[in-house]
């Protein structure tokens, strides 16, 4: 066994967010959306501790994430439409953009600077798309894009 096998894991204890592991260069935890689920979360940060800011932004994220759902939803069901009009079979029929939810579900959230500015990634498995994850990405709480494929 390597020497790396007795060290400790770094740990920050937030008192929103509870323990966060270091491992690579991000802290992971989870982190609650709502009643929905609670799902990863992952925040870069340096050595020490996670990221002041980026933070701030995961412990806003579950009082915001009510608001969010109206943008990312319509985002989901824009990224729906041409499977649905592909008529593959396998794809639900939604007709409307809050219906996404029942074949939508967040599976994580990554917290880290995306083109120089700190983002919020919310990342999505849906039975329309299974080959990819989608991640609806904010900054400054603003749904800037649905991404198609992310880890």
């Amino acid at each position: 066994m390597s020497i790396l096998g007795f060290l400790k894991p770094s740990v920050y204890k937030d008192p929103v967010l509870g323990d966060l592991v270091r491992k690579g260069r991000h802290w992971r935890g989870v982190i609650s959306l709502g009643s929905q689920s609670v799902v990863p979360l992952v925040v870069a940060g340096p050595r020490a501790a996670p990221d002041e800011t980026r933070l701030g932004l995961a412990r806003e994220l579950g009082h915001r994430y009510a608001a969010l759902r109206p943008a990312i939803e319509a985002a989901l069901f824009e990224h729906y439409e041409p499977y649905s009009e592909a008529d593959l079979g396998e794809v639900p029929r939604l007709g409307r953009p809050e219906q996404v939810w029942g074949h939508a579900s967040p599976v994580r959230v990554l917290i880290e600077a995306m083109g120089g500015v700190d983002t919020v990634e919310i990342a999505y498995r849906t039975e329309w798309d299974t080959e990819h994850t989608l991640g609806a990405r904010f900054q400054g709480w603003a749904l800037r894009e649905l991404n198609g494929s992310v880890i």
